[in-house]
């Protein structure tokens, strides 16, 4: 049986509403975040320093700002904990396309973990990853073969990247691939950040099929790089409040599915 995802810690609540409020506001004092949470000042000191330590908070005298919006989008420890009710659905709804036996490879996506927490109950699968959560979460499942993929470890996405990663992927061939990205229009998908790009886009080339996982958050959005066309992807899978005549014209381009929120 798939293990459902750990319930967040009191701790972690509170630091994600320490980051939403500062992202909100662009800057907080610890006295205004104390009060917002309803800790002691120095427990908000605390988790001021872990925040910032993750580089997800730039400390000044009396307070704290945020860091560039890419740096939240490309941090690992963030993206855990945004949108998971949608990532949740979109995991649900890729788990269609498995049957036991299939060679399935994730990116370092925290939608693609969404879905491997799940893979357990697929039965026998081979599964391909560069994300270190993914590798942890399989890592002592009987009925699924589990190839970590190396290369030069990234502490902000938790994963692993660069060109050995890429030579790794280029030498697999695998059934499925699932993966997300940063943005997309109806007929592009974006990336902030080249190295990522890269890596994806070798991922894409490995599969028979291609399979995008968004959440409503990323829709109708661009970022820095472009990554790849909606139409190379066999399928999109969306998740969230989305504007109706936006998914008509991705349907212009490719299969479009919309994931049922519970």
């Amino acid at each position: 049986m798939a293990s459902a995802p750990k319930k967040q810690s009191p701790r972690l609540l509170r630091q994600q509403k320490i980051i939403d409020h500062v992202v909100a506001q662009g800057f907080a004092s610890a006295a205004e975040l104390s009060e917002l949470t309803g800790v002691s000042l120095m427990t908000v000191h605390r988790d001021l320093d872990d925040l910032v330590t993750r580089g997800l908070l730039r400390k000044y005298h009396g307070g704290v700002s945020a860091q560039p919006s890419t740096v939240f989008e490309s941090s690992s420890d963030f993206r855990l904990h945004t949108h998971t009710r949608e990532k949740d659905a979109l995991a649900r709804e890729a788990l269609k396309f498995l049957t036991p036996g299939t060679s399935v490879m994730l990116d370092d996506s925290t939608t693609a973990l969404a879905l491997a927490r799940l893979l357990p109950d697929v039965g026998p699968l081979t599964v391909v990853s560069n994300y270190r959560q993914v590798q942890e979460t399989l890592r002592d499942v009987p009925d699924i073969r589990l190839i970590g993929l190396g290369g030069e470890y990234s502490r902000t996405h938790d994963s692993y990247l660069g060109l050995p990663c890429q030579e790794m992927i280029n030498a697999f061939s695998v059934d499925i691939v699932f993966m997300s990205t940063s943005a997309m229009n109806a007929r592009l998908t974006y990336h902030q950040e080249q190295e990522i790009v890269l890596v994806k886009r070798a991922m894409l080339a490995s599969a028979t099929t291609k399979v995008l996982m968004m959440d409503a958050s990323k829709v109708a959005r661009s970022a820095l790089h472009q990554f790849a066309p909606v139409s190379a992807f066999d399928h999109v899978l969306l998740a969230g409040d989305l504007d109706p005549a936006l998914v008509e014209e991705m349907r212009e381009e490719t299969d479009v599915r919309l994931a049922p929120l519970d």
